[in-house]
């Protein structure tokens, strides 16, 4: 067997239904394989494109995206969403093609050091250098990049190599040297734990995105329900649990709610679950949560007290973990602590201002009244981004997908793709500002030859929204940050063979919304926002 049919053998052995990429010289012996399997592949316009619509795949499935792109500027366009997967933890294998084995190191045509570049962004990454090795390499790359604190793992291959005969067997098992992913959490450390809980006043919990990648949502809910602890949550644990619940009590951070905010800072104990503690959290380590004893339990013993002086640490998989603290747990005594709470969201409530243009935050609440309980949303990095984090409503099974670490703008569109192609039957939404919008535009290509029904919304603000806040909060003169010409979207998208329309306030917005769900094809929706409209 060649190794490029090898190739595909393995990526069914790990039950892959669905690869995202774009070929060159270096693949074509790979997507000669593609076609004669039934693994669906999917064409995208730009390589970057891949990467991000593998990572929304991942995300909406629990599984592995997988991506395959050529050398030298294929393999250096989709670096920027590997890096995104990894700042994330998003399982992904990334397979590169490479310029023939021999050529290695001599600058030849589209050759790149893609195993170099992308060393400090990768779980780990392999380059190929023996035909027999492939089965062992790709059985490998799935478990590394699946287990324990997931993220992306390259997978280098020479064209030349690809040409090989093997003898062809994957792998039963993985046992790799050195790596043994924690799951389980010390007992003496988890039995601390419940200890400081007894004497607590005013417990708090703040939920990462290693709970829903853990898909640690049930055990979460069950052990806040019997300990009676109100939740806070970063922007990447947005979707760990039910915003309904009597113990939710919103985003944290340096967008966050200012309620939520000082639940944190008054709180005697906080338990921190999967999650980094990054700066847009915590505003500064010195201040936050500065009177709490702080609990931090992770998959990632490299996260724990990196940011943050942590008080009991546990290393182990949030699920687990969660599962064992819920047995022990007696329900503390939170009453007069949540009402503490309830006063400071009602006292701190944001206002929201009248606009004669459209409101996004409007636009959000309609959004989360009218769509499904299993919907999936994907925010692009902005403004955009922390409308759909504060305003966005977190019911049922619904998701909010986006990219939390790196701040990756054009996200939404192909993350969106992702999503969709691999639920088809949820409702899959894609917020972005006409910036980030305008960097992944080339998607809707993909949109219709794939004929994924999604709705895009785009606030058009005729700039770079953010940077225009931060411009204005400083006092600064606005530069760099307006368009002086943007394309009409909507002729756009009817050119890519969407339908589309533009709403320019918030009366227009819920009628064009109600055609955009009932219709059987993608629908984009152009929202006229004022420039000077601001995040909170």
């Amino acid at each position: 067997m060649k190794v490029a049919e090898a190739v595909i053998q393995c990526l069914k052995q790990e039950n892959v239904r669905m690869v995202f990429g774009y070929p060159g010289a270096t693949v074509v012996p790979i997507y000669e394989a593609f076609r004669r399997s039934d693994i669906e592949h999917v064409l995208v316009r730009q390589e970057q494109g891949a990467g991000h619509c593998a990572s929304g795949y991942a995300r909406a499935t629990g599984e592995v995206g997988v991506c395959v792109v050529t050398s030298g500027p294929g393999a250096t366009n989709v670096i920027t969403a590997i890096a995104a997967a990894y700042m994330d933890s998003i399982p992904l294998v990334i397979i590169t093609g490479q310029v023939k084995s021999v050529l290695i190191g001599k600058d030849v045509f589209q050759e790149v050091d893609i195993t170099g570049a992308t060393e400090s962004f990768t779980k780990y990454n392999f380059l190929v250098k023996d035909a027999e090795s492939i089965p062992k390499t790709i059985k490998e790359a799935f478990y590394i990049a699946n287990t324990g604190r997931k993220g992306p793992v390259l997978i280098d291959i020479p064209t030349d190599i690809m040409e090989e005969d093997i003898d062809f067997e994957y792998p039963e098992s993985v046992n790799i040297r050195g790596y043994k992913p924690t799951t389980k959490g010390h007992l003496k450390q988890i039995n601390k734990v419940l200890d400081r809980l007894k004497t607590s006043e005013k417990p708090i919990i703040c939920v990462g995105g290693g709970v829903i990648l853990g898909k640690a949502e049930k055990e979460l809910k069950e052990f806040v329900e019997k300990s009676h602890i109100p939740v806070i949550h970063t922007l990447m644990g947005k979707g760990s649990m039910n915003e309904n619940s009597e113990y939710y009590v919103g985003l944290i951070g340096t967008h966050g709610f200012a309620y939520a905010n000082k639940a944190a800072e008054n709180s005697d104990v906080l338990i921190l679950i999967g999650a980094r503690a990054s700066d847009r959290t915590t505003f500064g380590v010195k201040t936050f949560a500065k009177n709490a004893d702080i609990i931090h339990i992770d998959i990632d013993p490299a996260e724990i007290g990196k940011n943050l002086d942590t008080y009991i640490p546990i290393v182990g998989d949030c699920a687990n973990i969660l599962a064992e603290l819920t047995k022990e747990i007696s329900p503390i005594e939170t009453k007069n602590w949540l009402n503490e709470i309830k006063e400071w969201k009602e006292s701190l409530k944001v206002v929201r201002k009248p606009t004669d243009k459209v409101n996004p935050k409007y636009v959000l609440k309609v959004v989360s009244d009218m769509v499904e309980e299993d919907a999936i949303l994907t925010a692009d990095v902005g403004q955009n981004q922390l409308w759909c984090a504060r305003n966005f409503r977190i019911t049922g099974d619904r998701k909010l997908l986006t990219s939390g670490g790196l701040g990756t703008m054009g996200y939404s569109l192909p993350a969106a793709i992702g999503a969709k192609l691999a639920c088809p039957d949820k409702r899959v939404i894609a917020f972005a500002g006409d910036g980030g919008f305008q960097m992944s535009v080339f998607e809707l290509g993909t949109v219709t030859e794939k004929n994924v029904n999604l709705i895009i919304v785009v606030f058009n603000n005729s700039g770079l929204g953010m940077v225009r806040e931060i411009q204005n909060n400083r006092s600064l003169d606005e530069f760099g940050v307006n368009f002086r010409t943007n394309p009409d979207f909507i002729k756009l998208s009817e050119a890519y063979g969407l339908l589309a329309k533009r709403v320019a306030n918030d009366n227009e917005f819920e009628e064009v919304f109600k055609e955009a769900l009932n219709s059987d094809r993608a629908f984009l929706i152009e929202c006229i926002v004022d420039p000077h409209e601001r995040t909170f």
